[in-house]
């Protein structure tokens, strides 16, 4: 089932699928971003459009960015990624900070080159923050300071988040009201925010706003498949995960970064489930019931956020299955003739 779906121009089936991105550098070249929960096939599917529409795959996932973190974040296999380029993986290491601004600087600067070389980047992932930088932009905030987080991390660890949120609520009312009093990561932020520029960060949005990404069309593909099956899909691959050695790797990674608070990916979906096997407090039975919980949750989660995303065309199924991959090719079809149409209208005007 699709929905937001471009109706198809009748001379699409006569080009070869990559024809249409010929010349497309600059404005309103073509870029295709494929979202959609965990386990849905997202990444199976950017492979395939990636093979036929000349593409090289911007990753999208928070954990995936970091070295060695390989089962968890069931990253692309060596075999998948010899078939297509792709970026954004494997960038840092899991004890140096890595924000979501960090993410969209290097995301954009991969996609302009992408595009320069006349391949077609497609961003695939289920990071909704990340996205929503990459896409949208961040507002131009103070730079971090590790030693005032550290300090507001032990702070909400002796006294509570609502701690936090108290303190917010005096510097910045305004930004305090849509924060969650037990969201310490952007409480943190927002109070670094205030001390550091002297300015409440509500005021800061008001006045600088967000940089959005320009210069593109951007062709929103979202993978919907039935709830019940992607939950199945879900339990598979968390039990899998453990099968294939989640545990041992989690064990590598634990002698490697010890207990550093800082290594936020050790506490994600899967690793924290195998960490708390290692220190016995879950068996392995629980263990691999607690992640699959832990995923089917955060998939309702991806859901909510890209629901808000707009004008998403929705496809009813797995993006490794055949009918929607060639569904997802007719769609990317219809915007590549858009975007050459466009292109070519503008050169007569010229």
């Amino acid at each position: 089932m699709t929905s937001s779906v471009p109706a198809e121009d009748p001379s699409a089936a006569h080009r070869h699928p990559g024809e249409e991105l010929n010349n497309s550098v600059g404005t309103d070249a073509l870029l295709v971003v494929i979202l959609g929960p965990t386990a849905s096939g997202k990444s199976a599917l950017a492979i395939s459009l990636a093979q036929q529409f000349a593409g090289e795959i911007v990753s999208c996932d928070s954990v995936a960015v970091y070295r060695d973190f390989e089962i968890g974040t069931a990253k692309p296999t060596h075999a998948q990624q010899a078939l297509v380029p792709h970026h954004l993986m494997d960038v840092t290491e899991a004890d140096q900070p890595f924000t979501a601004g960090d993410y969209a600087r290097q995301a954009r600067a991969a996609i302009q080159d992408i595009t320069r070389r006349e391949r077609l980047p497609i961003v695939v992932g289920g990071t909704g923050l990340y996205l929503r930088a990459l896409l949208e932009g961040l507002f131009p905030g103070p730079q971090r300071s590790e030693e005032l987080r550290e300090r507001l991390r032990e702070r909400a660890t002796a006294r509570g988040a609502n701690c936090l949120h108290r303190v917010l609520s005096r510097l910045d009312p305004a930004s305090a009201a849509k924060i969650h009093a037990n969201d310490t990561p952007k409480l943190i932020r927002a109070i670094e925010v205030c001390l550091a520029s002297r300015t409440r960060m509500s005021e800061l949005w008001q006045k600088h706003g967000r940089d959005p990404l320009r210069g593109f069309r951007i062709l929103r593909i979202g993978l919907n498949p039935p709830r019940e099956e992607l939950y199945q899909r879900i339990n598979r691959r968390a039990q899998q995960m453990f099968a294939d050695g989640l545990v041992d790797e989690t064990q590598r990674l634990l002698q490697r970064y010890g207990t550093d608070k800082n290594v936020m990916a050790l506490d994600s979906l899967g690793y924290r489930q195998a960490a708390q096997l290692l220190r016995s407090e879950l068996t392995r039975e629980q263990a691999i019931a607690a992640a699959q919980q832990g995923h089917r949750n955060y998939a309702k989660r991806q859901m909510t956020w890209f629901r808000r995303e707009p004008e998403v065309t929705w496809l009813g199924g797995f993006g490794d299955d055949s009918e929607i991959v060639q569904r997802a090719g007719e769609v990317m079809l219809v915007n590549c003739n858009a975007v050459a149409q466009s292109r070519n209208s503008r050169s007569l005007t010229d």
